[in-house]
């Protein structure tokens, strides 16, 4: 990582493109405190996370959650997708009830039928699994989810039903979610976010609007970039 710097207002949908290798992932696992930062400082609602560890780390996972590429990583194949949604709930201190009833209403509102919370991972398609890590990731009601690749192994209509989903919750009154979409499509990330950043071999070598930076690439990289994926 070479001087990477940005913001992420709230509501917002960030975008971080480029080729494989050009530190995107990297630069959200810092973010998440998945990695450590040698250098330089994180904030959140403006307090430095960047040193975090132990109850303090714990309590800034209350406001940032983390949404994989692979759905089936953030569950036990041994527990139900309900245990799983349910886990940080019941550390919050809520009672089996009102776990059940919360679960049951986070499959809800990520498009999935109460009975799914008495199945297991292996037991739903990708695009089902996708959305029960969402409701995972919203059970605590973050202000900032970060999407690294999650769309990557879905089909076509099931990216489109996955990005949706994100807008629906994303603009649902009092909701207040900032996303971090790191992707490799273009085509969804013009669709859906709200900026775009460019990496490429660890640094940020542009940044705009996705009309901006895909239509009217101003950086050799980037040109190079969008000419790959859309030709």
């Amino acid at each position: 990582m070479k001087n990477i710097s940005f913001d992420l207002f709230p509501g917002e949908c960030l975008a971080i493109i480029g080729e494989s290798g050009s530190g995107k992932t990297t630069a959200v696992n810092m973010i998440a405190r998945l990695v450590d930062v040698t250098s330089g400082s994180i904030f959140l609602d403006g307090e430095d996370i960047t040193n975090r560890k132990g109850k303090p780390l714990r309590e800034v996972y209350r406001t940032m959650q983390m949404v994989f590429q692979t759905p089936a990583d953030s569950f036990d194949p041994r527990r139900t997708l309900g245990d799983g949604i349910g886990e940080s709930l019941r550390n919050a201190g809520l009672s089996r009830k009102e776990t059940r009833e919360k679960v049951e209403a986070l499959l809800k509102d990520c498009g999935l039928p109460p009975e799914y919370a008495g199945r297991y991972p292996h037991q739903v398609s990708g695009g089902q699994c996708q959305r029960a890590a969402i409701a995972r990731a919203l059970a605590i009601a973050p202000r900032l989810l970060i999407c690294d690749e999650i769309t990557s192994a879905l089909d076509v209509t099931v990216q489109k039903e996955i990005l949706e989903l994100l807008n629906t919750l994303r603009t649902r009154q009092g909701r207040g979610l900032s996303i971090l979409f790191i992707s490799h499509n273009i085509s969804l990330v013009q669709q859906f976010c709200d900026r775009v950043l460019v990496m490429y071999r660890g640094e940020i070598v542009e940044e705009g609007t996705p009309d901006e930076v895909i239509r009217n690439p101003k950086n050799d990289y980037t040109k190079r970039l969008i000419d790959s994926v859309l030709s």
